[in-house]
């Protein structure tokens, strides 16, 4: 079975669980406002603390970031990330407890994921750190710099993808959690770049009808379809948020050989996986 097909499979089978786990959908809508209402607060701050440049033209003043303005910034952006890492775990935990044959609950995914907040909230900075150095390289790359930046980015996002399941399910540390998830990439590269790619894709194409046509309810009468709009693309965004956290969470689960009881009960997938994983330890 190659690594398309076991894509795909799984694909199916994490929007089975999902249509089991509704709730789970909710977990991103949360997060999103979560981080939005945080969003706000941290631009207010970073307003008040910028120096205002005087022109003499009328209405031509300019504003300049201070030292303050920067340290605001770089705060509310670790929060941000911890928020939503945060919700990602919380996502991964519910996903986790239908795999192990549990009926996941909002209270006990958030349960589960805030016995492991430290080394969340550690892999959170970690990650948030590596986001803030990059877009530092970029700002001062060239054009094939920030080709070579953004590659690095993708990178780090495909080696780190299984690093919340790992701690959820392992309870081990941050740094820990991503020599493990490098380890792992080599029998699951071929699947992780589906989800990384194929169900950001799927949930565009699936956005892209309502856009059109909320598009055009706005084009007909102004402004009329913005909400319907946010509306449509803050559901799909969640849908497929949920989605990717249960296919990250069983994609961990075949790969150490955990069990995914009858949430994944595909023969041939489950065998696929048991013969790289045996493949993997010659």
């Amino acid at each position: 079975m190659g690594k398309l097909s076991n894509s795909i499979s799984l694909a199916k089978e994490s929007f089975g669980v999902l249509k089991q786990d509704k709730e789970l959908a909710a977990i991103p809508l949360v997060s999103a406002i979560t981080c939005g209402v945080v969003a706000l607060a941290v631009g207010g701050g970073m307003l008040l603390t910028v120096d205002q440049i005087s022109d003499p033209v009328p209405g031509q003043d300019d504003f300049a970031a201070t030292p303050a303005t920067w340290v605001v910034g770089i705060v509310g952006l670790f929060i941000l990330g911890m928020i939503a890492q945060f919700f990602a775990a919380t996502l991964v935990a519910g996903a986790n407890e239908r795999l192990e044959g549990g009926n996941p609950t909002l209270r006990s995914a958030v349960s589960k994921a805030s016995t492991r907040v430290a080394p969340v909230l550690g892999w959170a900075a970690i990650n948030s750190t590596v986001g803030v150095v990059l877009n530092a390289i970029r700002d001062k790359a060239g054009f094939i710099g920030d080709i070579v930046v953004g590659m690095i980015g993708a990178a780090w996002g495909v080696v780190t993808w299984l690093v919340l399941p790992i701690i959820i399910v392992e309870g081990i540390g941050p740094i820990a959690a991503v020599k493990r998830s490098a380890i792992l990439l080599k029998s699951t590269w071929g699947e992780n770049l589906f989800a990384q790619m194929g169900l950001g894709l799927v949930g565009f194409l699936i956005m892209l009808p309502g856009i059109l046509v909320f598009g055009a309810v706005s084009f007909a009468i102004p402004l009329a379809g913005i909400p319907l709009l946010i509306i449509w693309v803050a559901v799909i965004g969640s849908i497929m948020s949920a989605l990717s956290a249960i296919y990250r969470t069983a994609l961990y689960r075949f790969a150490v050989g955990l069990p995914t009881g009858e949430a994944f009960s595909n023969a041939e997938l489950v065998g696929a996986f048991a013969i790289k994983k045996s493949s993997s330890k010659k």
